[in-house]
């Protein structure tokens, strides 16, 4: 039989240990996941916290062990897929280990902003930090900081030392280009995503590097902004100016953007150009035709930032292999090479 209570408040630490035949002592070291309690006991406090739907309150807990169990997450891109399906793993595996999640989303990237976003993590006593804020000057401006707590960050290759987690971006553009090498394809075009963010620097300097490798041509890369628009605008100017046999899109948007342009322009895709994009995004498999892409394990990199920073809270750090090798998903928007003299040319 249920327990009842006054409706009018919330049950209270008290109640548990009354219900429980406990002290109310007892219950706090349950709630601290103190060594010293019987299984028994702790069953039976956790089973009747359970009937009550009782949630013990966050300050006065603080007040007591004199931590948070909070992470502060400081962002610049949470509205782009990588960085959201980041910060999603992120706040699952946090939950798990019995820690809050509290997001500063930066409006802009000068260090007024990154300040202030700061310092409104620090008011909620955050007790580790996670970066995912991709662009080089957030980095700069952090560089000129004095953070207090351990932090990590999210795709920095080479701009946070040993604080950073990524996948390996360059791999990845590598994967991606020699794909397309491999089909025949010699006259690749690479549309990059903006010059600021650390991610598009590397996939360029992938695709480059490949490309060097295999001694082919290299057509200046076009620098664009992550979007589907951009990438339909950057397509049609494609076809008005350059010949070309495929492209590599720094990320599906793009990429997206870019099908839409050479489908509006009578193209049989992959038959008269190839394209490949970047991140996998759950919608990538469904377009026409399917999207060949490099697929990141977002909800890895999350779970595995919690990993690391709690381990540095901790005072026993954890061995965690820091940069995670990415995976080329062949789908059916490339394929074999034409001939030079078939290679998409429009007037």
């Amino acid at each position: 039989m249920k327990t009842q209570l006054p409706k009018d408040r919330a049950p209270s630490i008290r109640d548990v240990a009354r219900l429980a035949g406990v002290s109310h002592q007892t219950v706090s070291r349950v709630l601290n996941n103190h060594p010293s309690i019987r299984e028994t006991t702790r069953a039976r406090v956790t089973a009747v916290m359970e009937e009550l739907q009782y949630r013990p309150n966050r300050a006065a807990r603080m007040l007591v062990t004199r931590h948070s169990r909070t992470i502060g997450v400081l962002s610049s891109t949470s509205a782009q897929y990588g960085p959201a399906s980041a910060i999603a793993a992120i706040e699952d595996a946090a939950r798990e280990a019995g820690y809050y999640v509290n997001t500063a989303n930066l409006s802009t990237v000068d260090q007024e902003s990154i300040s202030g976003a700061l310092g409104h993590l620090m008011d909620q006593a955050i007790e580790g930090l996670v970066v995912i804020a991709p662009q080089v000057r957030v980095f700069d401006v952090l560089a000129r900081m004095s953070i207090d707590v351990p932090y990590v960050s999210l795709q920095s290759t080479g701009h946070a030392g040993q604080r950073a987690l990524s996948v390996d971006q360059i791999a990845g553009a590598r994967m991606a280009t020699r794909h397309l090498i491999e089909l025949g394809h010699r006259e690749i075009i690479h549309l990059a995503g903006p010059q600021d963010w650390i991610e598009a620097e590397a996939r360029m300097r992938g695709f480059l590097g490949e490309i060097d490798s295999a001694e082919l041509p290299t057509n200046p890369p076009v620098l664009g902004d992550w979007t589907a628009n951009f990438g339909f605008r950057a397509g049609r100017e494609l076809l008005r100016t350059r010949e070309f046999s495929a492209v590599f899109a720094a990320n599906d948007e793009m990429a997206l953007g870019l099908l839409h342009a050479f489908r509006d322009a009578g193209l049989d895709i992959p038959r008269d150009v190839s394209v490949v994009g970047f991140d996998d995004i759950p919608d990538a498999q469904h377009w026409w035709p399917p999207l060949t892409t490099v697929r990141q394990d977002f909800r890895e990199i999350g779970r595995r930032a919690v990993e690391v920073l709690l381990g540095e809270v901790s005072g026993n750090p954890v061995a965690a292999r820091l940069q995670l090798l990415p995976e080329l998903v062949v789908r059916g928007s490339t394929g074999r090479a034409r001939s030079l003299a078939g290679s998409v040319t429009q007037a």
